[in-house]
């Protein structure tokens, strides 16, 4: 089998295309044909050492494929099955071994790159819009990188959710994308406070849902109302620093919060309840997933390149079969 590793950190150019023995799974893990990689910001992080982690890193958590064996005792999981996941490293290869608890069964409705597709950044709009904060009608949110996988999505469920949406971007080109996936409001990073409050004729909104960080942190946290929510869910301009948490009282008894997917699919039952809502939505065409651009296995330099540098608008994915 092929599969991407990464000796030690450093930029796109660190990661290796390998050659190594495919694995046999054992008890409670399946074999899984790799057909689409997904490529996400946690890759990123890993990659530079942002996230510390024993070297040589297998680099990839995300994907979409068919079992080709499974260990003993493996129940609800056959060989022929079309499955996806998240939350399994060494998803950028041909292969990988999986435990059956994380695998999700695809709908036939679904080809493999909506299905890995969907998963990481699909999970995770929806714990955001139905659980850390559950929007409903009357309540209003700004999406950061709206544009993006993540926020395309949010964007779509939170218009579905009855909530005015708020969205940032950085280009015509993004800003187009975002009113498309139902943002109502699409304002530029410059003084995006002012204008939310503005719009609001002062009273801000309900919850922030921030991947970016650093950069907008400030401005975000000034555009709550009294006892709104800042999401910080990801740090693509960097991490949050230090900061006094008088800010929060003084901003109007504020909340703050750092969540992960893996905390809201702590449980099979919850991984399976999002991801088949998901599906679901995806299947009958309330949700739509749009894909950027997909590359070979090989070309994992350059889809991290394109991620980073904000040249993506939805998903990037990597095909392990070209």
């Amino acid at each position: 089998m092929k599969a991407i590793q990464l000796p030690t950190p450093g930029g796109p150019d660190a990661m290796v295309l390998v050659e190594t023995p495919t694995p046999t799974p054992v008890r409670g893990q399946a074999l899984v044909r790799v057909e689409a990689a997904g490529v996400n910001f946690i890759d990123v992080y890993q990659r530079t050492g942002f996230y510390k982690m024993e070297p040589p890193v297998r680099l990839g958590l995300e994907g979409a494929g068919v079992v080709e064996a499974v260990g003993p005792e493996v129940d609800g999981v056959r060989v022929g099955d079309r499955v996806a996941w998240c939350s399994v490293a060494g998803s950028y290869a041909t292969h990988v071994v999986a435990p059956v608890e994380k695998l999700v069964s695809v709908p036939g409705a679904l080809d493999s790159r909506r299905a890995a597709a969907a998963m990481l950044q699909g999970l995770t709009a929806h714990y955001l819009v139905k659980s850390t904060f559950p929007l409903g009608a009357g309540d209003s949110c700004l999406v950061h990188a709206a544009a993006g996988g993540v926020g395309l999505l949010l964007c779509q469920l939170a218009k579905r959710a009855g909530a005015r949406v708020f969205a940032t971007v950085s280009t015509e080109e993004k800003a187009a994308r975002a009113r498309e996936a139902g943002a109502d409001d699409v304002l530029s990073y410059d003084d995006f406070a002012a204008e939310v409050a503005r719009r609001t004729k002062g009273r801000g909104v309900s919850v922030v849902y921030d991947s970016v960080g650093r950069s907008t942190f400030d401005q975000s946290l000034a555009c709550l109302r009294p006892r709104g929510m800042l999401v910080s869910f990801g740090q693509s301009s960097g991490a949050i620093g230090a900061f006094d948490p008088l800010v929060l009282s003084a901003g109007g008894s504020l909340f703050f919060t750092r969540p992960t997917l893996g905390h809201y699919t702590s449980t099979r039952m919850e991984l399976l309840a999002r991801a088949h809502e998901i599906f679901e939505l995806i299947a009958q065409g309330a949700l739509r997933i749009s894909i950027h651009a997909t590359f070979p296995l090989g070309a994992s330099a350059e889809a991290h390149r394109q991620l980073e540098g904000r040249k993506t608008t939805g998903k990037v994915l990597l095909d392990p079969t070209a």
